[in-house]
């Protein structure tokens, strides 16, 4: 599956962090470089890793279907 999102109304910086954090292979390596950072800028990249994450499995759920299609489905096993 591939992931690909945006993350609307960042501002520059939070687009320059958002590429650095996502050019890594590894959470090690986003770890290592977030910890060369201050504090305000080491969570500003929580906020963003956050933000990745919600979009990623946002983009997961589009297209599945309403719960409704799954509970009429299972209505003939329950009763």
């Amino acid at each position: 599956m591939t992931v690909e999102f945006t993350i609307d109304r960042l501002t520059s910086k939070q687009k320059v962090l958002a590429d650095i954090i996502w050019s890594f292979e590894e959470f090690d390596q986003v770890e290592k470089f977030m910890a060369t950072l201050g504090r305000a800028d080491r969570m500003e990249c929580e906020s963003l890793i956050e933000l990745m994450k919600m979009a990623a499995v946002e983009q997961c759920y589009e297209g599945i279907s309403e719960l409704e299609e799954a509970k009429d489905a299972l209505q003939k096993y329950v009763k």
